[in-house]
């Protein structure tokens, strides 16, 4: 690889174990395998030179390229046009199941449509983020690339008799072709991880199979959506793009496929978000059951409930719960940098893991407890162990709710008493009881009403500046975050209320630019980390539901049409936007997807009942 891709121009395909991004040049420059969090198998986007990729392209000079899902599907079509021919390249990951496996399949079909076209293809794999060597074995039906513990193997799709219309030339570790096409004719391979066979001919017919089995796969799936409502495309999209970032063995959803990609060009603000944290998972539940999809609501609370359960009764370094773990439940993210690459477009270091994972961040209590509710409303219960664990961890949290945090954004600037992280305590106890009141459970419920009283109390006077007329981001500052535009939307406070209505309007002027908004100013308020950030996609989309519970329906319709023209030619958003339209972040982002779900069922709701068309 020449240069660096800009992260939006990528597409996302998967088998709901793992996913690999597709650039719209057609190289595959992310991939792990088994699972999101392994080992790269190609890892060109955080080193284009010892990353690993694989590419087909036209091996003409100039070319025109445009790229697509087909409609309803995660499956992506890649499309080249020169003035001799046009051809494609289409892309998807058949599905694995919910059984745990280390056999994963990149199918990579070449088409020409019209005039003659010559594809130069090249399989550069570098296993275990480029850290282990590897060999290179070519038969007469395919190749296969070992590495210690792990291997790729590529299997032609053709037909025995088939014209064989292919070059290769084979270098001492990689595999390049030449593949002439003209209008009609098609060839392809399928790339491997796990085979328990030596390579082979993927006749057609086969192909076609996997080919047919995804799409309906794909369009039987989205079928399930009850959401008939404006920005459906937009909408739907978002779903698939949250069910690719689900792990199907443990219903765990990962907030990105990635790690390293940066929040500021050459920055040190790149993380590892190939892992499942409670607040962003438990916000998926909201998401998913307001369009319908229960399964997989159901099949996170199942997640959830083996949490809280597994460690009830102790409360470790930060509590009962960890703000994040594998998906698989493990709670072992050890953080280490990869020296040996360069970063994406030179943002060092690259980091594996998650130095984070074992900071106190009380919200997350709240967000678990909130999904929790919100769930059990839609059918969705806790058995008896379950609510046990949930007395255990409730139990903690009445004890140890008043103590500075590092907070929601993971800051790494020292513990301070976060606004938002009392308020969403206060969701929890709230909810709780609401539960054991629905229920008849046995609770603390005196206990339980004291201290959400007092955690109401607390924030009314302390979360609250009167020099700034707002809620600020922790006690004794003046600085604003947009974290608390959920105040609202968890019934805190009502959309009406004087002290929200000058917050809403005291974070337009200071954390709004021309729609899209900041989390919070790095510089009134030094998180532990150098240099500055974009826009946080997550929270124009807050924004909007703030706006839209607020009865501002006009201008929270102008923001999410804005909002909307910032997506990516696929429809995908990555975890932030600069100032001059360029996606930053790991991408794509499972938290960015949600509130775009989240703002548009809000809004719509608000524009019927005010009768708006």
């Amino acid at each position: 690889m020449d240069k660096y891709p800009l992260i939006e121009n990528h597409g996302l395909i998967g088998d709901l174990q793992t996913a690999a991004l597709v650039t719209i040049d057609g190289t595959v420059d992310w991939f792990c395998s088994p699972r999101f969090d392994s080992p790269s198998v190609f890892g060109a986007l955080l080193d284009k030179n010892k990353g690993g990729h694989c590419t087909v392209r036209p091996a003409h000079a100039t070319y025109a390229t445009k790229q697509l899902y087909l409609p309803d599907t995660a499956i992506l079509v890649t499309r080249f046009m020169t003035e001799a021919g046009a051809g494609e390249v289409v892309d998807f990951m058949p599905l694995t199941g919910t059984t745990v496996t280390a056999r994963h399949r990149l199918v990579r079909m070449v088409r020409c449509v019209r005039g003659s076209m010559t594809f130069e293809v090249s399989i550069a794999p570098r296993f275990d983020y480029g850290r282990k060597p590897h060999e290179l074995h070519v038969t007469e039906h395919g190749a296969v690339f070992t590495s210690e513990g792990a291997s790729l193997t590529l299997h032609p799709i053709r037909e025995p008799d088939d014209e064989r219309l292919a070059n290769s030339l084979t270098g001492e570790k990689d595999l390049y072709l030449s593949l002439s096409l003209s209008a009609g004719q098609q060839r392809g391979l399928v790339l491997e991880t796990g085979s328990d066979g030596p390579p082979r001919e993927v006749p057609l017919a086969e192909y076609e199979q996997l080919f047919h089995e995804t799409i309906d796969f794909w369009r039987s799936w989205l079928s399930g959506s009850h959401y008939t409502g404006r920005w459906r495309e937009a909408v739907e999209r978002s779903a698939v793009t949250l069910k690719l970032m689900t792990y199907a063995p443990s219903g765990a959803v990962v907030a990105a496929p990635t790690t390293g990609l940066p929040e500021q060009l050459g920055g040190e603000r790149n993380w590892d978000y190939r892992f499942t944290w409670i607040r962003d998972a438990s916000f998926s539940v909201y998401a998913l059951l307001g369009m319908g999809f229960t399964e997989e609501a159901r099949a996170f609370i199942g997640w959830l409930d083996d949490r809280i359960k597994e460690r009830a009764g102790g409360d470790g370094g930060s509590g009962p719960l960890n703000i994040m773990y594998t998906v698989d439940g493990s709670s072992d993210l050890k953080e280490e940098s990869l020296e040996h690459w360069e970063g994406y477009e030179r943002s060092a270091p690259v980091r594996v893991g998650n130095g984070a994972a074992t900071q106190l961040q009380l919200d997350i209590y709240g967000e678990a407890m909130d999904s929790i509710s919100f769930a059990h409303r839609h059918g969705i219960h806790l058995g008896y162990r379950g609510w046990t664990g949930l007395l255990h961890v409730l139990d903690w949290l009445a004890d140890n709710w008043d103590q500075p945090e590092e907070g929601l954004w993971e800051t790494r600037g020292g513990r301070q008493d976060f606004t938002y992280g009392r308020a969403m305590s206060w969701v929890a106890f709230d909810r709780a009881l609401r539960m054991a009141q629905a229920t008849g459970r046995p609770a603390p419920a005196q206990r339980w009403s004291a201290a959400r009283d007092a955690l109401y109390e607390q924030v009314m006077a302390q979360g609250w500046s009167e020099p700034r007329g707002a809620f600020v981001q922790h006690y004794g500052s003046g600085v604003l975050d947009s974290s608390l535009l959920r105040m609202p939307t968890v019934g805190f406070l009502t959309p009406g209320d004087p002290m929200w209505t000058s917050t809403l309007n005291a974070m337009e002027q200071e954390l709004v630019t021309d729609s899209l908004v900041y989390r919070y100013n790095p510089e009134a308020s030094p998180d532990g980390l150098r240099g500055s950030e974009g826009t946080f996609s997550l929270c124009t989309f807050m924004y909007v539901d703030a706006l839209a519970r607020a009865g501002r329906i006009d201008q929270a319709r102008l923001v999410l049409e804005k909002m909307l023209g910032y997506a990516n030619h696929l429809g995908l958003y990555s975890e932030e936007i600069d100032l001059t339209g360029r996606q930053l972040g790991n991408f794509p982002q499972a938290f960015t997807h949600l509130a775009l779900i989240d703002a548009a069922i809000t809004l719509d709701a608000a524009l019927n009942q005010a009768k708006i068309r």
